[in-house]
């Protein structure tokens, strides 16, 4: 008994110290060891690579190398005949495999709510136009009707025609646009163009309102159909749809 006590103090005491030992290593600054370094003769060929960076490099080479066989096999068991559409959908740029614009999928509220937009900014445009168009015409209305002078005066000779002439244009009236000075005539000329431009851009902007609000009302709920030809009362080039009458309760 005493011989097995003796034992188990010198494992004891042994222990101990190992682990004193182990801290007081641990205490101790001790020299931080550093990897190989590439030899100067291999310089140009960068940082020597360590096994870690050999098994990344190795894993992502086996990974190419097992999709490259997985591909080849598809290639040689595939089927001549079969066809997707994503073989005309998409296309290479640069070796850059990039596939075909998809179509949103926007749900009927979303795309009603967008036209509605839409149709709000063409018909601001329009009355913007408009507004711009008055604008314009009021200035020019002047010139558009200059009233003419009915008055006739007798003259007895060339001398007192002059002179009835300037007293007429000094007593306010209106002068000729021939007389009017050559800036006068180039602003007047370009009003007039600006003015043939906005009501041209005005039409197009009806023309396009209009084919809006016929596919916005077309996208609404109800019943609706296209009338043929021979139904149509007014002939148009554009679509007639006649909708069903509903009783709204």
């Amino acid at each position: 008994m005493c011989y097995k006590q003796s034992n188990f103090l010198f494992v004891q005491r042994l222990l101990h110290s190992f682990f004193k030992m182990s801290s007081l290593r641990n205490a101790v600054q001790r020299r931080a060891h550093k990897e190989r370094a590439q030899p100067k003769e291999r310089k140009r060929f960068g940082l020597l690579e360590k096994h870690k960076d050999y098994v990344v490099r190795a894993k992502a080479f086996h990974k190419k190398e097992d999709y490259l066989q997985k591909l080849k096999e598809k290639a040689a068991f595939r089927n001549p005949d079969e066809f997707y559409f994503k073989m005309i959908n998409s296309k290479t740029v640069d070796g850059v495999h990039k596939r075909g614009s998809e179509p949103n999928n926007y749900t009927e509220e979303q795309l009603l709510l967008m036209k509605s937009q839409d149709i709000g900014y063409i018909l601001q445009k329009l009355q913007s136009e408009k507004k711009k168009i008055e604008r314009l015409t009021a200035t020019l209305h002047s010139l558009d009707s200059q009233p003419s002078s009915k008055h006739v005066y007798y003259a007895e000779d060339r001398e007192d025609a002059k002179r009835i002439l300037s007293e007429t244009k000094s007593n306010g009236g209106l002068p000729a646009f021939d007389d009017l000075p050559e800036s006068i005539k180039r602003k007047t000329a370009s009003s007039y163009k600006e003015l043939e431009a906005r009501k041209n851009r005005v039409q197009e902007l009806e023309k396009v309102y209009n084919e809006m609000a016929l596919k916005q009302e077309l996208q609404k709920k109800g019943k609706k159909r296209k009338l043929r030809e021979d139904e149509i009362v007014c002939p148009t080039s554009r679509p007639v749809y006649k909708w069903r009458t509903e009783r709204k309760r």
